[in-house]
């Protein structure tokens, strides 16, 4: 790779990491080509995208941003992917489902929005965490509750008032 084309590599992914708040960095090392392409296809499913970056590369572009990443220069070390989303939790299920038939990959950091995450303890809790249209269906969910519970007692009210209505009008 010539000078130039580094320089072009990590404007590219300078820009996309400005772009997206939310990236994983894992380490796909040792898979079969079957098995990265597999996990590539399953990354496509779940509108993550992966890609293999040196170390060097990345610490460039992480230094040349705007916001501050030191806390992921000790994780670039070995092997590094780096895997872009806009909903946050979708790396981490792709990771646990994909490591249900192999080793890899090895989850090493993420950053989302303003916050890090280091070291596969996170993995589980990242996995969990609630994308933001899931959040909002939950609030509206809690939101409709209260009303629909008030709607149906005034139906089932207006019921009984207009049966003893026609109750009290038929007995004259």
């Amino acid at each position: 790779m010539t000078k130039e084309e580094k320089n072009q590599f990590i404007d590219v992914l300078d820009k996309s990491i400005s772009e997206n708040s939310n990236f994983y960095l894992a380490d796909i090392s040792g898979l079969t080509a079957e098995e990265a392409n597999n996990l590539r296809r399953l990354c496509f499913k779940r509108e993550v995208s992966l890609q293999v970056v040196k170390n060097t590369l990345l610490k460039k572009v992480l230094e040349k941003n705007d916001s501050n990443y030191d806390e992921l220069y000790d994780v670039l070390k070995g092997n590094t992917s780096i895997m872009f989303t806009d909903v946050a939790n979708a790396p981490a299920k792709v990771i646990k489902e994909f490591r249900k038939k192999h080793d890899k990959p090895v989850f090493k950091a993420a950053h989302l929005d303003a916050s890090f995450y280091i070291g596969e303890e996170y993995l589980d809790t990242l996995s969990d965490l609630k994308s933001k249209n899931e959040l909002i269906a939950e609030i509206m969910m809690l939101l409709q509750s209260p009303a629909k519970n008030v709607i149906s007692s005034l139906q089932s009210g207006g019921n009984k008032l207009s049966g003893i209505i026609k109750t009290l009008s038929e007995r004259e």
